[in-house]
């Protein structure tokens, strides 16, 4: 038992019925929780002076926590210990609260179910402050365990002159195969690829990027993508792709190569995703407008299709392309594919219109069988109903094909939150659960957005303090990359404003 009230145990004896489940933040009540999944600290929505909590399962110690304050932090300790004696079983909470009279309520148990798969140990991330206009402000990648609150930066811009990081991407939730893209004051663009141990600095800067599985190479995209402002909405900022082509990374060789699959003039190409085996690359696509002035008129009627190209890796062999998704049928924009690694399910966002689902709120999860598509030979899919009304973006699978993480602003419309959701064998995602913090009241106070989460399976072997010498350090490979109308006149591999569209 952990005491907060008295030096000896505590029990009740007597106390009236609540008649509901008690109001707790965050809400971690029905849903599903990782094994191994730090303690989900809370605080009591209720009126009291004091508090009584118990924690328990079918197998196990109970954990019982007694608090003058609605606080209630959980020993980590007992949790884990509950939790890993449970796993596919349930965990229930017991809250008592006294109230001013001296009479204890007892409100209805909260019952959440314990998964039998584990989570990805590590989730990276950047944190920001939500940017309105490109000003210098704190950005950093971080990476948190998820089994406990210990949080490190990877990478940040304090100390010299980098504007914006961004853009980073791993080889199957490997923690030491990874991209990650910077920008100086000068608008110079870098790319740095982490190796094992190894690190190094290319002289170009990728976009959206997706790794093949098999690690030697990548795809990622070449963006124009300036941003305008909008006089009187509930987000103000918006973009347009005024050009943007797909490009191809080989890791052994160092160069990059535009094959005319994927970089056709008259189309939009972006959000490139490998299939689990590598032999399709998914993408969005979306025809070109006349562009008068800009914004361009018509930009709000510009929705992105998702097609898919097979590739043969072994005779760098690329097919033809065929559509999986219209903006025709479903009349909605797509963007932001993501391919289990299981192979079986592909997660996307739909929003109106464009490419940057993340400043619309409009923007929402849909999940596609492509197991029964292929059988079938009909792309169908459904709205997750863990959306909200609010933007929902920035998808990402664990290494198992179980646990979803994606970036929400459900909880105040302004701040990005990472939000976890269980995936079982059929499709259907649970209840999400917000990144839990050592201090449950965290999220009130912290005026940071958490966005581009990836799970990995460890921590990045390469430290901050090695990777800040290869960022000043003029050494660096030169790939080459080819011009086209995507590339901006200020940088040939820089894309605009692209670092501002993270939140």
């Amino acid at each position: 038992m952990v005491n907060g009230l008295r030096g000896r145990a505590f029990k009740i004896d007597k106390y009236l019925s609540g008649g509901r489940p008690p109001s707790i933040y965050p809400d971690y009540s029905s849903t599903v929780v990782p094994p191994n999944i730090a303690p989900l600290n809370f605080m009591v929505q209720e009126k009291g002076n004091d508090y009584f909590v118990r924690i328990y399962s079918a197998k196990g110690e109970p954990i019982e926590i007694c608090s003058r304050s609605p606080k209630i932090v959980i020993p980590p300790g007992s949790w884990h210990d509950l939790l890993g004696k449970n796993k596919a079983g349930v965990v229930n909470l017991d809250i008592f609260v006294k109230t001013k009279d001296a009479s204890w309520v007892k409100f209805n148990t909260i019952t959440s179910k314990i998964a039998a798969e584990d989570i990805d140990g590590y989730l990276v991330y950047r944190r920001m402050h939500p940017t309105h206009t490109q000003t210098k402000g704190r950005i950093a990648i971080c990476q948190r365990n998820l089994g406990n609150f210990d949080e490190s930066i990877i990478f940040d811009n304090r100390g010299f002159s980098i504007q914006c990081i961004n853009c980073h991407t791993f080889c199957q939730n490997r923690p030491d195969k990874m991209l990650m893209g910077i920008r100086g004051n000068k608008r110079q663009a870098k790319t740095l690829l982490i190796e094992g141990r190894t690190a190094s600095k290319l002289d170009a800067k990728f976009g959206y990027t997706t790794w093949h599985p098999s690690g030697k190479l990548a795809v990622y995209s070449v963006n124009n993508l300036p941003m305008f402002f909008h006089t009187a909405r509930n987000e103000v900022r918006d973009t347009f792709d005024l050009d943007s082509d797909l490009a191809v990374f080989d890791v052994n060789s160092k160069t990059v190569k535009m094959p005319p699959g994927i970089s056709k003039k008259d189309l939009l190409e972006n959000w490139p995703c490998w299939s689990a085996d590598g032999r399709y690359l998914y993408f969005c696509v979306a025809p070109k407008i006349p562009v008068e002035h800009f914004p361009p008129s018509g930009y709000e009627k510009v929705k992105y299709d998702l097609v898919r190209i097979s590739y043969d890796i072994e005779q760098d062999k690329w097919g033809e392309t065929e559509t999986v998704l219209s903006s025709k049928d479903t009349g909605l924009s797509i963007a932001m594919p993501r391919v289990s690694p299981d192979g079986r399910w592909l997660l996307f966002c739909m929003c109106e219109y464009g490419y940057f689902p993340t400043w619309q709120q409009s923007s929402d999860l849909y999940i596609m069988d492509l197991k029964t598509a292929q059988e079938s030979g009909r792309y169908e899919y459904r709205r997750l109903d863990i959306s909200s009304d609010q933007s929902e973006s920035w998808h990402c699978w664990s290494s198992n094909s179980r646990w979803i993480v994606f970036s929400s602003k459900k909880e105040q419309g302004v701040f990005t939150r990472c939000l976890l959701s269980y995936v079982d064998e059929n499709g259907k995602a649970y209840k999400p659960l917000i990144l839990p913090q050592k201090d449950p009241e965290y999220y009130d106070y912290c005026l940071e957005a958490f966005n581009t989460p990836e799970f990995v399976t460890g921590p990045i072997p390469v430290s901050k303090d090695k990777l800040i010498p290869l960022v000043i350090s003029p050494d660096e490979i030169s790939l080459k990359v080819p011009i086209t109308t995507s590339t901006t006149k200020t940088d040939k591999n820089q894309q605009m404003g692209q670092d501002q569209q993270r939140e």
